[in-house]
């Protein structure tokens, strides 16, 4: 997970013009690919989550104490890091053109 992490930092937030035909020829349909691509940024998203929750919940407190500072420090941290990582729509679409998602269609017959 840390590896996939680690390659998805290289991906450029920048916004690129992508072939639609290639996209469409992926599922035979332009349509689908895109609901492939969302719905694989949706999980992604949820993991995202997931996680991002599960390290601020370590800081949770019903007490007022002066370590409270320090601790904020260390949540704007995590915030910062996450907030750095490429949109999940980007890490989606990427996932996609590089074939790392399966998908199954059995409508489609990519032989045709």
């Amino acid at each position: 997970m840390e590896k996939k992490k680690e390659e998805t930092k290289s991906l450029s937030p920048f916004i690129e013009t992508r072939d639609l035909n290639s996209l469409g020829k992926k599922t035979g349909n332009l349509y689908k690919s895109i609901n492939v691509v969302s719905k694989r940024a949706s999980q992604l998203n949820a993991t995202l989550k997931e996680e991002l929750h599960k390290k601020l919940e370590e800081f949770a407190s019903s007490t007022d104490n002066l370590e409270e500072v320090f601790e904020n420090r260390e949540q704007i941290e995590i915030s910062k890091y996450y907030e750095k990582l490429p949109k999940v729509a980007l890490q989606a679409l990427n996932e996609f053109l590089n074939d790392e998602i399966y998908v199954k269609d059995n409508d489609f017959d990519p032989s045709k």
